[in-house]
């Protein structure tokens, strides 16, 4: 059996991510949900991910589909599989639970799990999120907080660098 399947290991079914969310609910816990790509794993995911946790009682990654990720990054990517994505970030002590979504955008997942905070990283601001997805988290009354990348860290800049040696390392040959 695949270990991302079952439930304990992380990864859920948007179906699953709703009771699991209508649990800490009840338990009076708040949701903090985040998304992208997370296609190489860098200390920048890693920081970002563990100041997203820190805001609330636990973390849901919604991670894009590699078919989501193609249409957003080109066809090169993404360099890692959903399921290796998902079990990555699953192994975070930051992580809590991973869900994949399909879309480019992941407006249903959120109007579906209504988080009460929502962390977002990078140059976002309120007007440079997508129009449906702020849509559903203004509905669904969460807060929104953004998060700002942390200089030096990013897979675009890590891709070029694995480029640039293994060119560099072609040349001497």
């Amino acid at each position: 059996m695949n270990p991302l399947d079952a439930p304990e290991q992380g990864l859920l079914s948007l179906d699953d991510a709703r009771q699991w969310r209508t649990a800490l609910r009840a338990a009076g816990k708040k949701l903090v949900v985040t998304n992208g790509c997370f296609d190489i794993m860098h200390r920048g995911h890693a920081a970002y991910l563990r100041e997203a946790r820190a805001q609330g009682d636990a973390l849901l990654v919604l991670i894009n589909s590699d078919a989501s990720v193609r249409k957003l990054k080109g066809k090169t990517r993404p360099v890692v599989s959903e399921a290796n994505r998902a079990f990555m970030l699953c192994a975070l002590a930051s992580v809590d639970r991973v869900v994949i979504f399909q879309g480019e955008r992941c407006d249903r997942e959120l109007a579906a799990l209504a988080p009460d905070i929502y962390v977002k990283g990078g140059d976002y601001t309120l007007d440079k999120l997508d129009p449906d997805e702020r849509a559903a988290l203004l509905n669904a009354g969460t807060k929104i907080v953004f998060k700002p990348f942390i200089p030096g860290f990013s897979t675009t800049s890590l891709i070029q660098r694995i480029i640039d040696f293994t060119s560099f390392h072609e040349e001497k040959k």
